[in-house]
């Protein structure tokens, strides 16, 4: 079986982690193509394959904007996004524009899909389902809405999904909103979609979720769906930043 290894980085600020997935895309990126180029001269790679990886992570309050996006969907100012304790991030995913921050249980997964499938509709399906069996264990119906990515509930949106895959290898991934401050998305048209709103668990349940517990049921369909073993990593973020010649700073 698959074994996906698994890093939680708590509260990080968006621009240290996007360089922290930019690091290991890029490793798995070179190993491929020198393992490719053993095998055509009939050498043998004895060099081991870096993990699939799935970072979780929470950002500071951070608008991002894909590369296809339109920036008149940020509905604010530098001045009244500084006022709100909010950064902006022009980033390189597909899609328009989002928002992370306290409360979401934001999901990187830095896959070779050589090892699952090479079929992007079909992993972006993939990710939808692992947070419509999360919901589900909460007695939360949600679904898919035709031609919309996403995770809905009636039209509201409580995922959302943005990638980039170069040479089979994916980053960026899923933000789901958990406990989040639903009124930063009133700043922002999110993704670009005049006619739906956002939701969160929280607000369906009326009541605070636990966040932790979250996580590991989100691991738990992810190993389901991928077919793949999901291994915890003891490793604290700032090691992990280390290992790939990088320093995670306090602030964005």
């Amino acid at each position: 079986m698959k074994s996906i290894l698994c890093y939680d980085l708590g509260r990080s600020p968006y621009n240290a982690t996007w360089d922290l997935q930019k690091a290991i895309q890029s490793e798995i990126i070179d190993h491929k193509l020198r393992n490719r180029d053993a095998v055509k001269k009939n050498q043998k790679s004895d060099t081991p394959a870096p993990s699939d990886i799935l970072l979780f992570v929470e950002h500071p309050h951070v608008y991002t904007l894909g590369k296809s996006g339109d920036a008149a969907n940020l509905l604010r100012s530098n001045r009244e996004l500084s006022d709100l304790d909010a950064t902006y991030v022009k980033i390189d995913r597909g899609g328009d524009i989002t928002y992370h921050g306290p409360g979401q249980i934001v999901g990187y997964p830095i896959l070779d899909l050589d090892h699952f499938m090479t079929d992007i509709h079909v992993y972006l399906r993939n990710l939808e389902e692992v947070i419509i069996r999360t919901c589900k264990d909460y007695g939360i119906t949600a679904g898919r809405i035709e031609k919309l990515t996403g995770v809905w509930i009636d039209g509201a949106k409580i995922c959302a999904f943005g990638i980039k895959c170069s040479r089979w290898v994916t980053m960026h991934g899923f933000a789901l909103n958990v406990n989040a401050h639903l009124d930063y998305f009133d700043h922002i048209i999110p993704c670009g979609i005049q006619d739906k709103t956002v939701c969160s668990m929280s607000s369906l349940l009326n009541k605070k979720i636990d966040e932790s517990e979250v996580k590991a049921i989100i691991l738990n369909h992810f190993g389901e769906v991928f077919g793949a073993e999901m291994k915890k990593s003891d490793l604290d973020r700032d090691h992990l930043m280390s290992q790939y010649g990088l320093e995670m700073i306090s602030t964005d």
